[in-house]
């Protein structure tokens, strides 16, 4: 395989320079707290408009929820039976967006409804093709009935007793962190400066008004003030502790905004679906969705939605919803995954969006499943959405800064064709085992680094290593395990195995501490599972 020269030289991430740059007197136009998917689009879009941008982060980026989705970029089948037409056309139209924009990280994927009651594949087949007539032009290809062969052939495990065919149809995956990477080096290849491991630890108002931040450098200890025309709190499920410091410096009480939901993923070997379809289960025995998703050579099971009263940030899997999954998928596949499959287990948690009471905030509710509240302070809020609207949602956000008058109004859209960092297709398959082509046309500057015939194992280098802490804010032993590689996500016992060889290299990088015996426990977590 050849690999093309990325057009724009790499942006170093040395984090020494972050912290300078970060130190400088400065006001920015916009200051955004938060880099999940949300915030960097944020960042992207505003940075690509010409304003000047800073986002700080209190851990790494796509820590939370942005790194644990279902790795799907999908319109929402579902919601077509709820009637929101308009959200799903909006997804659709998103969904080839991302593809076009990061065709290494997001993929067309091929999915399948097994049916094994008569009347399933017609009821399902024509909402499918509703959901073709939405994308329009947008669309990935054509709903298909098939018969029994068809639908086997798709799927080969499929439990084939009482199967009567089944119904193809088509959406998108994607690797979430990776792209959750991209926007952010995008953000800065457009000119904005991002730093992780940077926690908020206050709000600064003058007159009532926002105006600016106080945030700790995590690694050194030392504190920074920021100040800003504009910020943008997107924190996900954590958005209601600013809003509630900002409210208590105005003297104004705040309704808590979020309901937070957890949903439990769980990855086996590819043997138990070995295909590059995806299998989808539109209702299950308690009326939930069951995905059977085949991603970066193995296969990922799930998920869940159970409500949560708490905010950790590293949650755990309850039994019973660890039971909802295997029992589901024992139900359509031939041979069922058990306990002792399970290669790694996570949990992210959901920012579902309480019905809005008024506390004085000026609302914007809007058609989709993110909301977005600017406070009397001038705190702009967002939360709820998902992966595959991140670029609308970000439009929204700065429409909403334009409209409180926190920014002055420059043309939109800038984001719709912009490639992201690493754009280049190379032939392979978001299902397939990672490797190289998961930079994209990166590639070829990964294996001019020391290392690049040195496998580590899971199909990370050396070179990988090095390149994630010279160019990707990797810092510790969970960012290169978790995220600039998914290793953790897809086999912990092998990304346990490896930590202390990617440990030493981070210190040969970075100069600093890895946070090796962080990770050790971490890893023991993502291969529990519960009693």
């Amino acid at each position: 395989m050849e690999f093309m020269t990325f057009e724009f030289p790499q942006l170093p991430t040395r984090r020494a320079d972050l912290i300078e740059r970060l130190k400088a007197p400065h006001t920015y136009d916009l200051a955004i707290i938060g880099g999940g998917a949300t915030g960097l689009g944020v960042a992207l879009d505003a940075a690509a408009r010409g304003f000047s941008v800073v986002l700080v982060e209190s851990h790494d980026f796509a820590k939370g929820t942005s790194s644990r989705a279902t790795k799907l970029v999908h319109g929402g089948v579902r919601y077509l039976a709820r009637g929101n037409l308009s959200l799903v056309r909006e997804a659709l139209h998103e969904r080839t967006r991302l593809l076009a924009n990061a065709p290494h990280l997001a993929q067309p994927l091929p999915f399948v409804m097994p049916s094994y009651k008569f009347w399933e594949a017609p009821l399902y087949g024509v909402g499918l093709m509703m959901y073709d007539a939405l994308a329009g032009k947008a669309g990935l290809g054509p709903t298909e009935f098939l018969n029994i062969a068809q639908t086997l052939r798709c799927l080969p495990t499929a439990r084939q007793a009482g199967l009567k065919g089944g119904v193809k149809y088509w959406d998108g995956q994607f690797d979430d962190a990776r792209l959750a990477l991209a926007l952010a080096r995008s953000a800065a290849r457009a000119g904005a400066l991002l730093v992780n491991y940077c926690p908020v630890t206050g709000l600064v108002h003058e007159g009532g008004k926002l105006v600016g931040l106080h945030v700790i450098d995590q690694e050194s200890g030392h504190p920074l003030s920021l100040r800003a025309k504009c910020i943008v709190n997107a924190t996900g499920v954590w958005v209601d502790q600013l809003r509630m410091l900002d409210g208590q410096a105005i003297g104004r009480a705040t309704q808590p905004m979020v309901a937070p939901s957890q949903g439990v993923h769980m990855v086996v070997e590819r043997s138990f679906l070995p295909t590059d379809h995806a299998l989808l289960v539109p209702k299950t025995t308690d009326g939930r969705v069951l995905f059977v998703v085949p991603w970066l050579g193995k296969t990922l099971l799930g998920t869940t939605d159970t409500p949560r009263n708490d905010l950790p940030r590293e949650p755990l899997a309850f039994r019973e919803e660890v039971d909802f999954i295997l029992g589901e998928s024992a139900r359509y596949l031939s041979r069922a995954p058990g306990p002792a499959d399970i290669k790694s287990i996570w949990v992210g948690l959901r920012p579902l969006v309480k019905p809005f009471e008024d506390d004085g905030d000026n609302t914007q509710a809007l058609s989709r499943e993110h909301t977005v509240r600017v406070s009397k302070s001038g705190l702009v809020t967002v939360t709820g959405g998902k992966w595959t609207t991140y670029r609308a949602m970000a439009e929204d956000v700065l429409d909403n800064c334009f409209g409180a008058g926190l920014l002055a109004k420059r043309p939109g859209g800038v984001t719709a064709d912009l490639k992201l960092v690493g754009a280049q297709s190379s032939g392979h398959k978001i299902s397939d085992s990672p490797g190289l082509h998961l930079y994209g046309s990166e590639a070829a500057a990964v294996l001019a680094l020391p290392g690049a015939d040195r496998v580590l194992g899971g199909g990370l280098t050396e070179a990988m290593v090095r390149f994630s802490a010279r160019y990707e804010y990797a810092r510790t032993v969970e960012d290169v395990l978790a995220r600039r590689s998914r290793l953790l996500f897809l086999d912990a016992a092998l990304a346990k195995s490896l930590a202390g060889a990617v440990a030493d290299l981070l210190a040969q990088e970075n100069q600093a501490d890895p946070r090796l015996a962080d990770f050790l426990p971490l890893a023991d977590q993502y291969l529990l599972v519960p009693a």
